[in-house]
């Protein structure tokens, strides 16, 4: 019994970090990117869900996603492995869906507020690029319903 005690005081922990150290190669340095929403001139007062688009290379082996949601005053952090820990490197743009959270399935959708002026990336006007040890502060970035 105390042999077993001792293996299991040796191995669990060698197992946990050799878990803990598969996805380690894999992540890639991420930079903040903040900013603030507003609608027709006003902070939103419900959250706005804000999608990351990647232009350039995608990393097809590790690839990432990059979002977030506003605050209810439209601020917002980008985060892509941790909450508010920013993006890869790379050009982005940004694309906006207004709906609200439905409790019962825990989903983010409905009808957008925001009548779908803002959910192609193609089209999208918020475009910009992370670069390493630089912080993007996208400032306010004005969005309509009209």
């Amino acid at each position: 019994m105390k042999l077993l005690n001792i293996l299991c005081a040796t191995l669990f922990p060698l197992m946990f970090s050799a878990c803990g150290s598969v996805e380690e190669p894999h992540t890639k340095e991420t930079f903040p990117v903040t900013g603030k929403i507003t609608v027709d001139g006003q902070e939103p007062g419900s959250p706005i869900k804000i999608t990351c688009h990647k232009l350039d290379e995608i990393d097809t082996e590790h690839p990432t996603i990059s979002g977030s949601q506003t605050a209810n005053d439209g601020t917002f952090e980008i985060s892509t492995y941790t909450s508010g820990d920013g993006m890869p490197e790379g050009e982005y743009a940004l694309t906006f869906l207004w709906g609200k959270m439905n409790m019962m399935s825990r989903s983010y959708g409905g009808p957008d507020k925001l009548k779908k002026r803002y959910t192609n990336p193609e089209k999208s006007e918020i475009k910009f690029t992370v670069e390493p040890g630089k912080p993007v502060d996208l400032g306010v970035i004005e969005l309509t319903t009209k």
